[in-house]
This record gives C-alpha cells, sequence and structure tokens, in this order.
C-alpha cells in the first residue's frame, strides 16, 4: 500500500470514527501533499510524500516551541496531537544511540576534525536521516562530536 492509499484510507475511517481532530490533521497533510503536486507539476511517489510529510512533522514542532514559550497550553496541545498523528507517517525514528553512531561513522569517512568541516558531514549524513530523526537533534549531535574532536 502507498503512502497515498494509506492516507485516504487514513482520512475515511477518521470520518467514519467522527475523530475531527485526526481528521483535520490529515487533510492538512493531503492538502500539503497537494500543494506540492501542483508546484512540481506531477504526482509524488512515496519519496515525495515522506518529504512533505517531514516538513509538516517540523512544522509543528516548531509551532509546539513557539507556543510553549507563548504559554499557550491550549495550542499546544493541539499541535501535539497533530504531531502524534503526522509521526505515523513516518518511518520508524532513530534513537540517540542510533544517531549518534551513525554520526560518528560519517566524521570517519569524510575525515572530518573540526566543526569547520560540519558541511561536509551533514551533506552526507542528511539524506541518509531524512525523515528518520529531527534535523535539529541531527545538527546539535554534530556539533557536539565535531566540537569534540576540534
Amino acid at each position: 500500500m502507498t503512502m497515498r492509499d494509506k492516507l485516504e484510507d487514513d482520512i475515511r475511517q477518521s470520518m467514519r470514527d467522527r475523530d475531527q481532530a485526526r481528521l483535520d490533521a490529515l487533510r492538512f497533510l493531503k492538502a500539503a501533499v497537494q500543494a506540492a503536486e501542483k508546484t512540481a507539476g506531477k504526482g509524488l511517489d512515496d519519496a515525495g510524500m515522506l518529504e512533505v510529510t517531514s516538513k509538516q512533522v517540523n512544522d509543528r514542532r516548531e509551532s509546539i516551541r513557539m507556543f510553549k514559550q507563548g504559554n499557550r497550553t491550549d495550542l499546544v496541545n493541539k499541535e501535539s496531537a497533530e504531531l502524534a498523528v503526522l509521526e505515523e507517517y513516518l518511518p520508524p525514528q532513530l534513537t540517540h544511540d542510533e544517531l549518534t553512531e551513525l554520526i560518528q561513522g560519517i566524521v570517519a569517512q569524510v575525515g572530518a576534525t573540526s566543526i569547520k568541516d560540519k558541511g561536509q558531514v551533514m551533506g552526507r549524513l542528511m539524506p541518509q536521516v531524512r525523515g528518520k530523526a529531527d534535523g535539529a537533534q541531527v545538527n546539535e549531535i554534530v556539533t557536539q562530536i565535531l566540537e569534540a574532536n576540534g
């Protein structure tokens, strides 16, 4: 079953279950996918849908962070619920240890010795972790490892 089929099935099931919060999150994702397809001028495959979903997840995480700063717990709860729905469409997330191990391997591959080599490391790393890890977390771990090496 493709990601698109799963999304359509989940929208129909949410309508049957009268789960409005889940339905809203899924419809928003579908709208984002359709907008990306219109921009690209063609339908998205699973990789394209994963990219759109990852962007939506990142947007939700950023919104949650901002709403926490503004003490808007009502909006934090709403965004958190939508985030949980969207995360179902991402592949299993890498643990901190798995991510650290992967980063250390790439640091060794490119011969990175200082923070100046961060661009090389991130360039090689991001295609491997896209959708499987939060970019901010990846950036933080890469920085820590490179600062420890330098």
